[in-house]
């Protein structure tokens, strides 16, 4: 009996396959007609338009990233100095201090002193203790210490609203307490 299935099978198969070589001459002079009437379309390129380098002309022009220039640039686009540029232009000449080239959410006020009847914070950035006084900046918004208290540091930030505009806004650093 396993005999028959095994023969009747062969013969399916057989048949099955001898199917698959049936003549597709039609099928290949349709195929051959699609590729002779159908012509591509290919839009030209256009010509890259060339890029001319400028000359560096050394220690004849001022420097493109001097505050001074950005102060200029500032006055000219905003016409007489309006109470928006009035606000920044101090700020941006003259020199940063050390703790400005961090986020103000990178910063942890630790605890606070009283050197010589003046209030001193201690601010913790990158696991480095600093001493903060008024007068000091902090964070990367032109942001300037104007109070110290036991349990924050009261700053003066300029920042630009949704218009571009500069505005001052009062923040804090509130003093962290360590858990554990």
């Amino acid at each position: 009996m396993s005999k028959i299935i095994q023969i009747v099978g062969a013969l399916i198969l057989v048949v099955g396959l001898s199917g698959c070589s049936a003549d597709n001459e039609d099928l290949q002079q349709w195929m051959a007609d699609q590729r002779r009437q159908t012509t591509p379309k290919v839009t030209p390129l256009t010509e890259p338009t060339r890029y001319v380098p400028l000359a560096y002309a050394g220690g004849t022009s001022a420097d493109a990233f001097s505050s001074e220039r950005l102060t200029q640039v500032l006055r000219r686009e905003s016409g007489p100095l309006s109470v928006s540029a009035a606000l920044v232009a101090p700020e941006l000449n003259r020199r940063k201090e050390p703790l400005e080239a961090f986020p103000l959410d990178s910063m942890t006020m630790v605890g606070s002193l009283d050197r010589a009847g003046q209030k001193v914070a201690l601010v913790r950035v990158d696991n480095l203790l600093h001493q903060v006084r008024p007068g000091n900046y902090l964070g990367q918004n032109y942001g300037r210490v104007t109070r110290i208290t036991e349990s924050e540091v009261m700053l003066r930030e300029i920042v630009q609203d949704a218009a571009g505009e500069w505005i001052e806004r009062s923040t804090a650093l509130q003093l962290q307490e360590k858990t554990k």
